[in-house]
């Protein structure tokens, strides 16, 4: 499997008054092609800082961001945001989805803003949206669906533009067991159909569980747990 992301000595630190405090020091990761990593860790441990540093939304302190072989850290703002539009998918905890616009206009844009004809975007978002529940509900604005329905939506948008990584942080968080239970299994059948690398930061073990492998982000270090087979409980 070819590598999409990779991340060598990613330490961060931030300023505290007169001194800084670290958050984590000397990281290594590395996600290829079509492999699924939970990324798991109590609150405050950090995961979502090294989220937005994979991402590129975010500057390490020191050490290096590499997205399909390309040493991001040093490249120029216009550049990574071509990254992060062209290679890299986000789902939040909160689905951000604008709701003025229906569940496939929501996945539309994107696209467009991407150069994607609106036919060609509508068909990509109508595919997407149907692979993941909702092709009867393409019509409905946010406030006409479910929490899940609307987190499922977003998923769709993260991968509307063929991202190479997706980046996913808490993505059932705001759910109730059984419905983020649902979400998440349509989440990984549409990334393994898709063939997508993804990193998705989870405190959810049990979730965790059933993806290809766990990093445990724990006291500023990360540290891989048990190979997990996709299924396994």
């Amino acid at each position: 499997m070819s590598e999409i992301l990779r991340l060598e000595n990613i330490t961060r630190r931030y300023r505290e008054g007169e001194g800084q405090l670290e958050i984590f020091s000397g990281l290594n990761l590395t996600v290829h092609a079509g492999e699924i990593v939970a990324l798991v860790g109590q609150s405050g441990a950090g995961k979502s800082s090294l989220l937005h540093i994979a991402g590129l939304l975010e500057a390490p302190t020191s050490g290096e961001i590499t997205i399909e072989g390309v040493a991001a850290s040093a490249l120029p703002d216009a550049e990574r945001t071509r990254i992060r539009r062209d290679r890299l998918g986000f789902v939040y905890q909160a689905h951000h989805l604008l709701p003025e616009f229906s569940a496939l206009e929501n996945v539309v844009l994107p696209q467009m803003i991407a150069g994607t004809s609106r036919t060609g975007a509508a068909k990509e978002a109508a595919r997407l949206l149907d692979m993941l529940g909702l092709g009867q509900r393409l019509s409905h604005r946010p406030a006409q669906l479910s929490g899940g329905e609307q987190q499922r939506v977003a998923i769709a948008r993260a991968l509307a533009n063929k991202p190479k990584l997706l980046l996913a942080d808490e993505p059932t968080g705001n759910l109730d067991p059984r419905t983020a239970g649902g979400v998440f299994d349509a989440l990984i059948q549409v990334t393994r159909a898709q063939g997508v690398g993804a990193l998705i930061a989870t405190h959810n073990f049990e979730l965790a569980s059933r993806m290809d492998r766990t990093m445990l982000l724990d006291q500023g270090k990360l540290v891989e747990g048990p190979p997990q087979r996709h299924g396994q409980n």
